[in-house]
């Protein structure tokens, strides 16, 4: 293919997606609204005011970053997996993007691109409605983009595998219900390491999401539980890994060819 029928086909898959994702937007953005606004509600203005301060910051200027990041890991990877699961058994549009001339990575590319803008945008959202109810600073706006990214990335990428592989609903649902969101509320989203047990402290660091989480939250607040150099090393690691995988699924047809 030239790389204008590249560029075509890549098109063409992320505009499908985020032409569904704006009609019901009701579905794709408000949910993650409402549940911040509660979290930020319960947890930061009535639990904060008693727990005082975390590592030198209020409570609720602690807790940000980590509700962040929970909406864009559970909105980019309800997205792939959910879009790839339609076009393999409703839509059945991914039969004709798998005989079509069109390579691996750009399939990829087009599934991933519009999960990691819903994530974003997710993120984008509830970051504004912080706004009401504790102000923030920016320690370093580059720390923020970067850890955003990375996160819409690697879960989008994860969204994917679980869509090829799935065989139902209940394929799709489980892993969010019963993988994503205890990983994420054992990250440190309400909590920080350091008061941790020394046993429960190690076990923390083996959770990915800790380190997605410690990263934002030393953009906000400059605070950081381990290195920046050590989060960036594990995540573009596990980037690494899942894009070979998805590229390996995509390639061979595995879990998509009926």
């Amino acid at each position: 293919m030239t790389p204008y029928e590249q560029w075509i086909s890549y098109y063409t898959i992320i505009r499908k997606d985020i032409v569904r994702m704006l009609r019901v937007w009701p579905q794709t953005f408000l949910p993650s609204i409402v549940t911040s606004a509660l979290y930020f509600l319960i947890f930061g203005a009535f639990l904060g005011s008693r727990i005082g301060q975390v590592q030198g910051v209020s409570y609720i200027a602690f807790v940000v970053p980590g509700l962040v990041m929970l909406s864009v890991v559970m909105n980019s990877y309800m997205n792939s997996s959910f879009t790839m699961f339609t076009s393999k058994f409703f839509n059945r549009n991914i039969d004709e993007i798998l005989v079509s001339p069109t390579p691996p990575w750009i399939i990829i590319a087009g599934f991933v691109s519009s999960a990691m803008l819903r994530g974003i945008i997710t993120g984008v959202l509830v970051l504004a409605v912080a706004l009401f109810f504790t102000h923030l600073s920016v320690y370093s706006a580059a720390s923020i983009a970067i850890f955003i990214v990375l996160t819409s990335l690697i879960f989008a990428l994860a969204g994917l595998v679980n869509g090829v592989y799935a065989k139902s609903i209940d394929g799709i649902n489980i892993v969010p219900t019963f993988v994503l969101t205890p990983l994420v509320y054992l990250g440190g989203v309400f909590y920080s390491t350091e008061l941790l047990p020394g046993f429960w402290g190690t076990l923390t660091k083996f959770d990915p999401i800790f380190y997605l989480i410690n990263g934002l939250r030393y953009g906000f607040l400059g605070i950081s539980d381990v290195s920046l150099a050590t989060s960036l090393a594990i995540l573009f690691a596990l980037a690494g890994i899942l894009l070979l995988t998805n590229w390996y699924l995509i390639r061979t047809g595995l879990g998509l060819k009926q």
